[in-house]
């Protein structure tokens, strides 16, 4: 072979061995999208305080970025965010992000819901980019001004904008076809009922209220959404219609009256039912026998509507008790959307079985005895247990949570009782069991012991009542402040009672002293459940173990004492923490996970969190994981570190693996007073562990 040939085979061999390597490597590198997502995402959150990057799969693009609760401070990048091609679910609630959002961000092509509720972003929110796709969006609980762009998230769904500074309607609200969950209210927001908003046959929850609205609520808006849904809800102009012509007060949830009784005889009646009167013994005959009639019918329809009406009351119970049930298969500890493919079907198709009667079974008070209160009349405080009204769907344990307001101006929680409880085997059990069982939970009273106040039993339904509790959990305390609710005359004169009541909580939260109170306070509610109750003829003490002690089932009074929640049921299944619930033990080990969470500040703890904490405690370097909002404040100083260390100890020793190495929770009490001196609790009872 010709030695130039050879030399151009060499050459042609060498150019297609280059050709193959290149093709190669441009497969290799389209094979794995997504690789620079974990670079994106360091570059988005480098100006954020306490960020802690997700674990990214290589070559596998980022989907769902999720860390909410965080404790995250500081300005996200927003348009380094927006480089996720594949990001689909964006959650960042609960934190103190801070700035404005560029327009550009809603140019991401996959997103399809976002959260970034309980922040302190604000502006004016601008969307720039067309984006079909998104169909959840909440920005509740942050300082926006406004929102401009909105018709170009066709797509919505679920819109929250409430608890902002948005004082008009967003321009292109109206356009939003698909939405059907809307939440406007708590933005002193000016506009037109409902002609500024998207349609509402279509709109199955809506919020207005605590703005200033104009124009006509109709009488099918009011019965669709509830009374609750315009509380405050516009100014002078704003009227409630009970037909296409009259104008009238908004109406009010009433019991059904009775039908009037018939006039005595020999005695004439006035106001008759054509408004006429019929006192006069002149009257003709005939006139008088048209008189008795309409009486008569009168009386018959009055009847019938009030049967109506008192079978509507029970159905409503009942069709609100079914759908706890059927949304209640998740322990979810704070309610959160979830989308699917599917999110337009109707998700409410329940059969309803009521019992005969039901409306009139009992409510039962135990420190109001002489207060007369049927299911009926927690219907109507509920608005029929319906959405309006409704707290959680699913709390811990037990079944949906409303909030009423009962005579006396008395705010309680009406749950609804799933499954087994304090002794009782489910659904099945008799009524005398079941007040039985209900009337011992209810002689369990400590000041850090959310009490039992009553109960109705409804055929196989059980109801309990609670007192509300304006601050919420320690949970949302922690990590989704500002929680202020706006003042009637804030709205009203546009001052700023409201956000001075966010002010106030967040104080607390970088007060130290309150923090270790609310550790004392749980630790010394514990220790009595664990004592057992003595005071019934019985003899012997029998202990209580509840089995999930989690920050959502600590309530925080107005003086944020802290009342421990949601016992009385068995453990949950399974046990947690590498020990059974079930126990005592188990208790402890839940109370140094809250330890864990209320000096540091961080949220979602599990095994791997817990095990990193107490290595760092161990370490001697309790410091660096104190909560920063604690540690800035001037008041903080050498002894106040000290009491945070010897605190995260109380947490580390809480945690150990070994059941027997745990102290009890009557020793715990002992250690958090002697690290910091509190004072007693009020109207602590004798049986309060020291």
């Amino acid at each position: 072979m010709p030695l130039h040939v050879h030399h151009l085979l060499l050459v042609v061999t060498l150019a297609a061995s280059l050709l193959a390597s290149a093709t190669s490597s441009s497969s290799s590198s389209s094979s794995c999208a997504g690789r620079d997502d974990a670079a994106t995402i360091a570059a988005a959150f480098r100006h954020v305080r306490n960020f802690r990057p997700p674990r990214v799969r290589a070559c596998r693009p980022v989907r769902d970025l999720r860390l909410p609760s965080r404790n995250l401070t500081g300005a996200v990048s927003w348009s380094a965010l927006a480089n996720l091609s594949a990001l689909a679910a964006l959650d960042l609630s609960g934190n103190a992000l801070q700035g404005a959002i560029p327009g550009g961000f809603w140019r991401a092509p996959s997103l399809r819901a976002v959260d970034l509720s309980g922040n302190q972003l604000g502006g004016a929110l601008r969307v720039e980019a067309p984006n079909t796709r998104l169909l959840y969006l909440n920005i509740s609980r942050n300082r926006f001004t406004g929102v401009d762009g909105l018709e170009a998230l066709s797509g919505l769904v679920a819109l929250d904008v409430s608890a902002n500074r948005i004082r008009a309607v967003p321009p292109g609200l109206r356009r939003l076809a698909r939405v059907k969950q809307l939440d406007l209210s708590g933005n002193a927001m000016q506009g037109r009922f409902p002609g500024d908003l998207p349609p509402l046959a279509g709109v199955r929850s809506l919020n207005v209220s605590y703005n200033n609205f104009s124009g006509v609520v109709d009488s099918g808006s009011a019965k669709k959404f509830g009374n609750s849904a315009f509380v405050h809800a516009g100014n002078a102009s704003l009227v409630f219609s009970d037909s296409e012509h009259s104008a009238v007060a908004p109406p009010l949830p009433r019991r059904p009256s009775p039908s009037p009784p018939p006039p005595p005889r020999g005695k004439s009646k006035k106001g008759g039912s054509d408004g006429t009167t019929t006192g006069t013994k002149k009257t003709k005959r005939s006139k008088a026998r048209r008189g008795h009639l309409s009486v008569v019918a009168l009386a018959v329809i009055i009847g019938v509507a009030s049967l109506a009406m008192l079978i509507c009351l029970v159905g409503c119970v009942a069709c609100g008790v079914t759908r706890s049930r059927k949304n209640g298969g998740k322990d979810e500890e704070r309610k959160k959307p979830q989308w699917s493919e599917k999110e337009d079907e109707e998700e409410e198709d329940v059969v309803v079985a009521a019992t005969k009667g039901a409306s009139a079974a009992p409510v039962v008070l135990f420190e109001r005895p002489l207060m007369q209160l049927t299911l009926a009349d927690l219907a109507a405080a509920t608005s029929g247990f319906g959405r309006e009204s409704q707290l959680t769907e699913r709390g811990g344990r037990s079944g949906a949570a409303y909030r009423a307001v009962l005579p006396g101006d008395l705010h309680v929680v009406v749950r609804v009782v799933e499954g087994a409880m304090a002794g009782l085997g489910g659904e099945d059990d008799d009524p005398a069991a079941a007040a039985t069982a209900f009337r011992e939970l209810a002689r369990l009273r400590h000041p850090n012991i959310l009490p039992l106040l009553g109960y109705c039993i409804a055929g196989k339904e059980k109801l309990l009542l609670y007192e509300y509790m304006e601050k919420g959990d320690l949970h949302r305390w922690l990590h989704e402040l500002p929680a202020g609710r706006p003042d009637m005359d804030d709205v009203s004169t546009g001052g700023d009672i409201w956000e001075s009541s966010a002010a106030e909580d967040k104080r607390a939260i970088s007060d130290w002293p309150t923090r270790h109170r609310i550790a004392l306070g749980v630790a010394r509610g514990l220790a009595f459940l664990h004592q057992g109750w003595t005071g019934g003829g019985g003899g012997g003490a029998s202990a209580v173990v509840h089995g999930h002690m989690v920050p959502t089932n600590v309530l925080l009074g107005d003086d944020l004492e802290p009342r421990i929640s949601d016992f009385g049921h068995p453990p949950l299944a399974g046990g947690e923490h590498h020990t059974s619930s079930a126990t005592p033990e188990g208790d402890v080990y839940a109370f140094g996970v809250v330890v864990l969470e209320l000096v540091t500040g961080q949220a979602g703890w599990d095994e791997a969190s817990v095990s990193w904490a107490r290595g760092i405690i161990r370490d001697g370097k309790a410091l660096d994981i104190v909560d920063p909002r604690v540690r800035d404040v001037e008041a903080a100083g050498p002894e106040a570190d000290k009491e945070m260390v010897e605190v995260l100890r109380v947490g580390y020793l809480c945690t150990a693996q070994s059941p027997d190495k745990r102290p009890t929770m009557q020793q715990v009490v002992g250690v958090l007073k002697d690290i910091r001196a509190a004072p007693a609790t009020p109207g602590a009872s004798q049986s309060q562990p020291a």
